[in-house]
């Protein structure tokens, strides 16, 4: 695709220094989530944002619903974003969704990262026999239902609890980027990730993870963050946050971006 993807899905390249470091939004935001936290690394690195296709900054004619049926579609991107780039080397932050686009893209490509760095990450949310992932089935259907049925209600009942902690200035950030989405779009999208598991392939996983974690996340119980560490492939460490919710570069940047810093240099 070549610079088209640049385009299309509104890659920048920010900051100063050698070594380049990948921001990844998650679910229901664009890259604009990341810009509380951006002061804190661009005099540092080079620093790679773009939205995910799904992302309502990005055209929606872009977004194929045959093509984005799982999250393979979204490594192809990324690794198309960095090739496009000449990247040979990065630190990756990933939220969310992206973090699991980041492990898979990883698998694919070891030499091509130096560092995941996973925010409220989760390879499963519903919940196995043997696995605690949060949702049961017949939540997150009639989460589909809601979504469904009256897309402004839905986002106005989800953001506040996704945010979790009280900070009204983010509950209205997450809000203007679920809106600016199409909803039939963040239906689809929401079916893929919640219907995800990539449990089998943590494994497969070689390159050095941090998970971070917040204390409460309505989307991610901290016992997820365990269960990843255990089961990746390479080194893995947990980092948790002492603050709630599943947005902490929304709610609590000044926090976050000191355990980020502290994870890339080790």
């Amino acid at each position: 695709m070549g610079s088209h993807i640049l385009d299309a899905l509104n890659v920048r390249v920010e900051g100063q220094g050698e070594k380049f470091l990948v921001f990844a939004h998650g679910f229901g935001t664009d890259q604009s989530a990341w810009q509380r936290i951006l002061p804190f690394f661009t005099p540092y690195y080079r620093v790679i944002l773009f939205d995910l296709v799904c992302a309502g900054s990005v055209n929606p004619d872009y977004f194929n619903f045959r093509r984005y049926t799982n999250l393979e579609a979204y490594v192809d991107d990324l690794l198309n974003i960095l090739d496009t780039l000449g990247v040979d080397r990065c630190f990756y932050v990933g939220h969310s969704v992206s973090a699991m686009i980041g492990i898979l893209a990883s698998i694919r490509r070891p030499e091509l990262f130096t560092k995941l760095i996973m925010i409220g990450a989760s390879p499963r949310f519903l919940n196995d026999k043997d696995y605690h992932g949060g949702f049961e089935q017949e939540e997150i259907e009639s989460v589909f239902v809601a979504m469904e049925a009256n897309y402004e209600a839905w986002v106005k009942g989800f953001a506040p609890l996704a945010v979790g902690a009280d900070v009204p200035a983010a509950v209205r950030e997450f809000s203007r980027t679920l809106f600016n989405m199409r909803p039939d779009i963040t239906l689809f999208v929401s079916r893929t990730v919640f219907n995800s598991d990539l449990r089998g392939i943590l494994g497969l996983v070689k390159v050095p993870c941090c998970i971070i974690q917040t204390s409460k996340d309505v989307s991610v119980p901290a016992s997820v963050a365990k269960y990843l560490k255990n089961h990746l492939g390479g080194k893995a460490t947990v980092e948790m946050l002492r603050t709630e919710g599943h947005l902490p570069h929304l709610s609590a940047p000044a926090m976050l971006a000191p355990v980020i810093r502290r994870a890339l240099s080790r």
